[in-house]
């Protein structure tokens, strides 16, 4: 399972040659060897970290670009997929649930993808960007701030149908039905059509 990343990373860059090619890069490193664990409402140490995955980089998709079009706005990673399956061949980055990490920014001079490795480059870090990754929220109030601002986040909607007792009971409902209205149920979505 992948998922895009929430709140998703935005950064503005200055400074750059207008006339030369950039390609923009982005990666996520453990903070430390730690694995956390969520007690009375706040996070704690929880054991040791398991064992660091290959690192994986994500390439913007719109690299390489001028200078000039990388400063004229935010770049945005919003399309930065994570995912905890360590056998994942998708190229996703790989994170352990429940580990902290730290996603770095890399800004490199390059006229094409292959010259990557044999150019100069810039990296930097936020400290404030630090994050816990996890499968599942353990904050309500983050709940409902991706539910505000995540239009991927349908999974976490009421109004959708899409928590798992809202669809089994739905599904239930729909198979206790005279016949007549059993085929207009859609046991998919558990959605009746009228």
């Amino acid at each position: 399972m992948s998922a895009r990343t929430f709140p998703q990373c935005r950064v503005s860059v200055s400074g750059l040659d207008p006339h030369s090619q950039y390609t923009m890069l982005m990666d996520i490193v453990p903070v430390d060897n730690i694995r956390y664990k969520w007690l009375s409402k706040c996070w704690e140490a929880g054991g040791k970290a398991e064992p660091n995955l290959p690192r994986r980089f994500y390439i913007h998709p719109d690299s390489p670009s001028f200078g000039s079009s990388w400063m004229s706005k935010p770049i945005s990673f919003h399309k930065l997929k994570l995912t905890n399956n360590t056998l994942d061949q998708h190229g996703h980055i790989i994170l352990h649930s429940m580990h902290r990490y730290q996603p770095r920014f890399h800004v490199v001079q390059a006229n094409d993808l292959y010259s990557l490795c044999w150019n100069s480059f810039a990296t930097f870090v936020f400290p404030e960007m630090v994050f816990i990754a996890v499968t599942a929220y353990q904050n309500s109030q983050i709940t409902q701030l991706k539910i505000d601002n995540n239009p991927f986040a349908k999974g976490f909607r009421v109004n959708g149908m899409n928590s798992k007792t809202e669809r089994e009971a739905m599904v239930l409902q729909c198979r206790t039905r005279p016949a007549a209205e059993e085929r207009d149920c859609d046991t998919s979505t558990g959605k009746l059509s009228h």
